[in-house]
């Protein structure tokens, strides 16, 4: 693998090179991401296509299962290649009845890296995200406390770099005052663009924005617009989105999931397609 190769080009998240098309690991376990997926094997299968395909950035969470597609991580891919680099998040838990409850609690931060260090099998975590905010969007409020937990943590060389989902610029900033932030995750979609002024704000710093749900999460992205654009340029309307995604700014990092091999390949498949100024600006006015 040479960075040349790696799909849709490269950012950097601090001092590591990733290819702006990665992987989330969330699909890979079972449905409403709770408990273990029907056939573990092709979740292993998925993993390995991804690396094979050149993606050297996998999204991932201890609380995904909860812990199962940490493990699969492991079982797949475990030892890792030098250049492949796994991104997790912490600050959630799952409960009995598969909700999401937020774990910000200084103990609760530091299990959940020692955690996720123990499940994927390493000694230190690239990157660590603290989550702070609902499921699609920020919880106004200070996030003084948790970020200065992680600080603390990759200070004893648990964590190489630090970012932050589901925030807003006020926490980012408060963020930045602590310890440096490589990369920001939030709710971001080429019809959910509220964070457009965050985008360019992130991308003048050389901060990476990772938008999660990039084809619509859920309830897959529904445009007549969409449609129409993939429908003249003989693709999918999820290729048209990713793309556009990827032309909307350079800093931003792609990592669609899915539990399916042929499926990654479509989405690998977005990095070579460039779209026309007349389709941009028709794909630009969705939101």
């Amino acid at each position: 693998m040479t960075l040349t190769s790696l799909p849709g080009g490269t950012f950097s998240l601090g001092d590591l090179p990733v290819a702006r098309i990665g992987y989330g690991a969330m699909q890979l376990a079972g449905p409403h991401v709770f408990g273990p997926p029907a056939d573990r094997d092709a979740a292993v299968a998925v993993l390995r296509e991804a690396v094979d395909l050149g993606i050297n950035h996998i999204d991932t969470a201890d609380y995904y299962g909860p812990y199962v597609t940490n493990e699969i991580i492991r079982e797949a891919l475990h030892p890792y290649p030098d250049e492949l680099h796994i991104v997790t998040k912490v600050g959630a838990l799952r409960d009995a009845e598969g909700n999401w409850p937020q774990a910000l609690a200084p103990e609760q931060l530091r299990q959940a890296v020692h955690d996720n260090l123990d499940r994927l099998g390493l000694d230190v975590l690239d990157v660590v995200n603290l989550r702070v905010g609902g499921f699609d969007r920020p919880t106004p409020g200070t996030i003084e406390e948790p970020f200065t937990v992680l600080a603390q943590l990759q200070q004893q060389g648990l964590i190489r770099h630090l970012g932050l989902s589901t925030v807003n610029a006020e926490q980012v900033a408060e963020a930045q005052s602590i310890a440096p932030v490589v990369c920001v995750q939030n709710f971001y979609n080429i019809a959910n663009r509220d964070d457009d002024p965050l985008v360019d704000s992130l991308a003048a710093q050389g901060i990476a924005y990772v938008p999660y749900f990039p084809l619509g999460g859920f309830s897959p992205l529904q445009s007549e617009e969409l449609n129409g654009v993939a429908t003249r340029l003989g693709v999918t309307p999820m290729a048209v989105a990713l793309a556009w995604l990827l032309q909307r700014s350079p800093n931003l990092l792609l990592i669609p999931g899915t539990s399916s091999v042929a499926h990654l390949r479509e989405n690998v498949s977005a990095a070579a397609l460039t779209l026309p100024d007349d389709a941009l600006a028709e794909l630009n006015n969705i939101a």
